[in-house]
């Protein structure tokens, strides 16, 4: 998101416009969210990583923990009505997460030793509130523009037929 979006005012713009620019936001939270949950079970890979070396137990015991890492992150239920996602993976701020994973080595997280992992666990969490402070902003910009929208229609000056068309 732009500084000039978010400086825009939406009574002030044509609805074909206003439905774009939410699109292109809700576009934007859809991959800032996705980048978000992976940064987040990486977190949890890290944390179960420290459990297994508190506990002193081989690598492998970390395998039993991935349905419920995953799990939560990956399928858990969003905090907003679900739409079609397109892949993020591809995404800048995913090759970003990837290129922080692979340079503090997070690919082996068995091979790095204590500060290693501790100084990973730190990146990622700065990483991630960067995230959750973009889509916080995110959610504000899109729920601005759909009370505009809801305003429209409520009071006449868009077409309720038109709804169809406002994904």
């Amino acid at each position: 998101m732009n500084g000039l979006e978010s400086d825009l005012d939406p009574t002030l713009l044509p609805l074909d416009e206003l439905r774009a620019l939410r699109a292109s936001l809700q576009h934007d939270d859809d991959a800032v969210s996705y980048v978000r949950r992976l940064a987040q079970a990486r977190l949890d890979l890290i944390d179960a990583e420290m459990r297994r070396r508190d506990r002193h137990a081989d690598p492998s015991v970390i395998t039993s923990e991935l349905p419920v890492i995953l799990g939560s992150h990956l399928t858990g239920g969003p905090a907003r009505p679900p739409r079609p996602a397109e892949d993020a993976s591809d995404h800048p701020l995913a090759i970003e997460l990837e290129h922080l994973w692979a340079e503090h080595g997070g690919s082996d997280l068995p091979s790095l030793d204590d500060d290693q992992l501790v100084a990973l666990r730190s990146d990622l969490r700065i990483f991630e509130q960067v995230r959750s402070k973009e889509r916080k902003a995110l959610f504000a910009r899109i729920d601005g523009l759909s009370a505009e929208l809801v305003r429209r229609y409520r009071e006449g000056e868009a077409d309720v037929e038109g709804l169809l068309a406002d994904d």
